[in-house]
């Protein structure tokens, strides 16, 4: 068995941090924040699942990536970064805009409903910012920066952002791999 030394040093969170993002008092400022995000991810997601372009074959995804794969002969193209520009292209050669329009419109209604509701919080925020993230490469600002900070901090408080809503429930029951529960379950360890 190893000895601790004096060059061993525990780690740990800074006191402004571990209240910020682990202190139950602050679960009502990470609900406001939730709400918000979800709201701007279901009202998103509502009108491309009630879209045809979006729906039924991806024409609306295809007339965006057809465009922001564009290089204009002056000026710069919107999309700043050429494997980025290359990917697009890929999928836009491939034609999976007839899928992928369908996965990112019923997964903007998922991950805002699921913001809303507080399940599974840090998970849902972590689709979020990837597509935030992801229309960011695609060069449309608009709200994606703003929108994917407050994801990241949603995903850092993800213990207490979804404490006012169904996270409270939910997960003491199924457990995470550090904390038994009913998906998670306690294993013996060897030495026992």
């Amino acid at each position: 068995m190893a000895t601790r030394t004096q060059h061993d040093h525990e780690l740990s969170d800074p006191k402004f941090a571990t209240f910020l993002f682990s202190d139950t008092r602050m679960a009502i400022v990470w609900l406001v924040a939730r709400i918000y995000l979800g709201w701007q991810w279901l009202d998103a997601g509502r009108h491309k699942v009630t879209d045809d372009g979006w729906m039924n074959g991806g024409l609306a995804l295809n007339g965006f990536w057809e465009r922001v794969v564009a290089v204009p002969e002056e000026g710069r193209p919107a999309i700043t970064y050429g494997w980025y520009r290359d990917f697009i292209q890929f999928m836009l050669d491939n034609e999976w805009y007839t899928w992928v329009a369908n996965v990112v419109a019923v997964g903007e209604v998922l991950i805002g409903i699921a913001l809303i509701l507080g399940l599974f919080t840090g998970i849902a925020a972590f689709f979020g910012a990837l597509l935030n993230f992801n229309f960011m490469l695609a060069g449309t600002a608009s709200t994606n920066p703003v929108l994917f900070i407050i994801a990241l901090g949603l995903i850092l408080a993800w213990k207490i952002a979804g404490y006012i809503g169904l996270d409270a429930y939910v997960l003491p029951r199924i457990g995470t791999p550090w904390k038994p529960g009913f998906v998670w379950p306690h294993r013996r360890s060897a030495v026992e």
